[in-house]
């Protein structure tokens, strides 16, 4: 069993978010193909660590985190949409979005602990060419 550290992960992911336009390469995948972009960046992070998962580990991840997606993510992604489209009319709109986008952010990381805790669980292929990200997407 390969025991991920969901710390190395959050770290590789903010690295990773951050680069050139990933943001906006990951946010489509999100918003045009119903991907995950939590899952995304764990793929990718695996294919840094030269690892390989199977298609049932893969759906697999997609359940762990399924639930917690569906009732809290996109509920508060929706609530932020909602503002921003009605900030106008919200009294202190920009404090209201900064708290709501830190709170996605915490909720983001907990999303990923989801994730570590999952795949620690797997017994993972050593692959000198993983493609974990072509799987998904």
């Amino acid at each position: 069993m390969n025991l991920l550290n969901s710390d190395d992960y959050w770290q590789f992911a903010c690295d990773l978010y951050s680069k050139g336009d990933m943001q906006t390469r990951l946010l489509a995948y999100q918003n045009q193909q119903g991907k995950n972009v939590n899952l995304c960046l764990l793929l990718y992070y695996l294919d840094s660590l030269n690892l390989a998962v199977s298609q049932a580990q893969l759906n697999k991840l997609e359940q762990s985190i399924s639930e917690f997606e569906q009732q809290v993510l996109k509920p508060l992604r929706a609530t932020r949409a909602y503002l921003k489209a009605n900030q106008t009319e919200i009294a202190d709109y920009p404090a209201i979005r900064k708290e709501l986008l830190s709170a996605e952010l915490k909720l983001e990381k907990q999303q990923q602990q989801l994730l570590i805790t999952t795949i620690n669980s797997f017994a993972l292929t050593p692959c000198s060419t993983p493609n974990n990200t072509r799987l998904y997407l």
